[in-house]
């Protein structure tokens, strides 16, 4: 069998991209270990800007509405157990009544990874109607100079050997595809151990009344310091703790006061690690999600950056196949993604240490005076420490301006921003101090800068600039014609390129020049107050070639 990518992995990420390469025509292939159904959920909500890749890619809708109550509160609280003594409260509305940011069209979503991965993967298709192998895992791979051999068995036993033009491993924390290529993933932070149990328990919630969240962080001295969190809005509950031997509805009832029936669902123990692969891309075959990257859930932007990792490396496939990307658009996937995933790292371990690092009082649980002063002083400090940091962090999911060759300046050469693969943020710029609330419009939504992605402005109702990104580059002209030398530019190259007139006085003052190229991942790869002197050197470099290209056309 042949098709242009392999894409192995039916996680979340390897759907995405797979949703990605379908917007774009491509002809793939996905293998899935599994059956499609997901038992132990992990995911449980889709990041702001990893929405805005499903809303391209047309599921966002469907993901909405996929089953979590929009009634039911998105409170964050800290308690000595639930229906317990509260410490702290985040007041997040619930998700009918909190408004959209003006930063984005599509707010974060509640949508577990049991509702998730069925949801995408019909919307792509299971063999033999469409590209979804499920049941089907990996046996191994040969790297050719012009395709990957690869090898795989299904449920029954039959092998069949693929032959792909890429191979993209999806396939989690413990790749077998990154493991081949012998990439590393050096530990950047301590591994922990620790255990999730999913549970319901019926008439929880009735119960709890007003104190229902959607969060509560089991804090108290006995070791309990992890969420339990709801995970379809109505019974289902998963506790995470630390790994030990404790039954485990002895360890609900430790985390949940009232007396309500418990049935576990699944049991798991799993390792929380830190790493970033050393590097994505061995020849024809890269690293996206977990395989890539593997961040604490703390914060949830492990989801958002692997989305992104789908979003980068979609359209850089397809201009590869497609015959008309240079040699260093492929190899710019991991200068753009790899410093936003150790970025991403870095800020999900300084929330998960936000929580292990607090002293906790051996009164804290007691119905005393003791007691009371202990829970009000803890409950101070949780206030004090940022909390809303965790679950309000829009400049961790937009901030980031990648630093690669294919980002031009305004005379159309690439900038020079500084190599910087090992530090930590290295294109990642934040707001200065701290982070933007949602309720703001924070700098990166008020400026179209280079290598940062383009500002959301409604355009009309239900309609955002956002939507005019997708399939190619897009010239948005703003006030004046586009430049002929331009265009001619990229048709002789056979770069796909659409241009947008748009006269909206507010887009103009966003976007802050007269002409704004953005690419198909909607990021912009180049402004100008006019037309590049030499327009065939900005199109060699925004698809590539900046080196290499032959400079027709400019």
């Amino acid at each position: 069998m042949e098709t242009d990518v392999l894409i192995v992995g039916g996680g979340p990420v390897g759907l995405a991209l797979a949703l990605d390469l379908a917007h774009r025509g491509v002809d793939f292939v996905l293998t899935e270990a599994g059956n499609g159904q997901v038992t132990h959920p992990k995911v449980s909500t889709v990041g702001p800007r990893a929405m805005e890749a499903f809303r391209r890619w047309g599921v966002a809708d469907a993901i909405r509405s996929a089953g979590w109550p929009v009634g039911h509160t998105l409170d964050i609280a800290w308690v000595t157990a639930v229906g317990g003594h509260e410490l702290h409260r985040l007041s997040l509305g619930t998700a009918g009544e909190r408004p959209t940011p003006p930063f984005t069209p599509e707010p974060e979503a509640i949508c577990p990874q049991h509702w998730l991965a069925p949801l995408l993967t019909a919307r792509l298709g299971v063999h033999p109607e469409g590209p979804v192998r499920l049941g089907t895992r990996l046996l191994g791979f040969t790297r050719l100079p012009d395709r990957v051999s690869a090898g795989l068995v299904d449920g029954a036993g039959v092998r069949t050997t693929v032959h792909a033009r890429f191979l993209v491993g999806c396939d989690g924390a413990s790749s077998l595809v990154r493991k081949a290529c012998g990439i590393d993933a050096p530990e950047r932070h301590r591994t922990r151990v620790l255990r999730n149990i999913l549970f319901r328990a019926p008439g929880l919630g009735d119960l709890l009344g007003a104190s229902t969240a959607l969060v509560y962080f089991v804090t108290e001295p006995g070791g309990l310091r992890y969420p339990l969190r709801s995970i379809d809005g109505r019974d289902l509950y998963r506790l995470t703790c630390p790994a030990g031997p404790a039954d485990a509805v002895k360890s609900v009832r430790r985390a949940v006061a009232p007396d309500v029936p418990v049935e576990v669902v699944s049991d798991s123990t799993w390792h929380l690690t830190h790493r970033v692969a050393s590097r994505y891309r061995a020849g024809r075959v890269l690293l996206a999600g977990d395989a890539a990257h593997t961040l604490s859930p703390s914060g949830g932007f492990g989801l958002a950056t692997g989305v992104g990792d789908a979003a980068d490396l979609g359209w850089k496939l397809a201009a590869e196949l497609a015959g008309w990307a240079g040699p260093d658009l492929l190899d710019s996937y991991e200068s753009e993604r790899r410093p936003v995933a150790l970025h991403s790292l870095e800020e999900s371990h300084r929330n998960l240490r936000r929580t292990l690092d607090r002293r906790l009082s051996a009164a804290l649980c007691d119905a005393t005076a003791e007691g009371e002063r202990a829970r009000a002083a803890l409950g101070r400090e949780i206030a004090e420490s940022d909390p809303v940091r965790e679950f309000d962090a829009p400049d961790t999911h937009f901030a980031y301006r990648y630093a690669s060759p294919v980002i031009a300046d305004e005379k159309g050469v690439a900038e020079e921003r500084g190599a910087a693969d090992e530090k930590v943020g290295a294109g990642v710029e934040e707001a200065v101090p701290g982070t933007s609330p949602s309720g703001a419009d924070p700098w990166w939504n008020r400026t179209a800068v280079p290598g940062a992605r383009a500002p959301h402005v409604w355009l009309g109702p239900g309609r955002s600039t956002l939507d005019l990104f997708g399939p190619e580059f897009v010239l948005l002209s703003l006030g004046r014609g586009a430049p002929e030398g331009l265009v001619r530019a990229f048709a002789d190259r056979r770069v796909p390129l659409k241009v947008v007139r748009c006269d909206d006085g507010e887009v103009a003052r966003r976007y802050g020049r007269p002409l704004v190229l953005v690419r198909p991942d909607g990021h912009v790869a180049w402004r100008g107050a006019a037309a590049p002197a030499a327009p065939g050197r900005l199109a060699d470099l925004v698809r590539g070639a900046g080196t290499t290209g032959t400079g027709a056309g400019g």
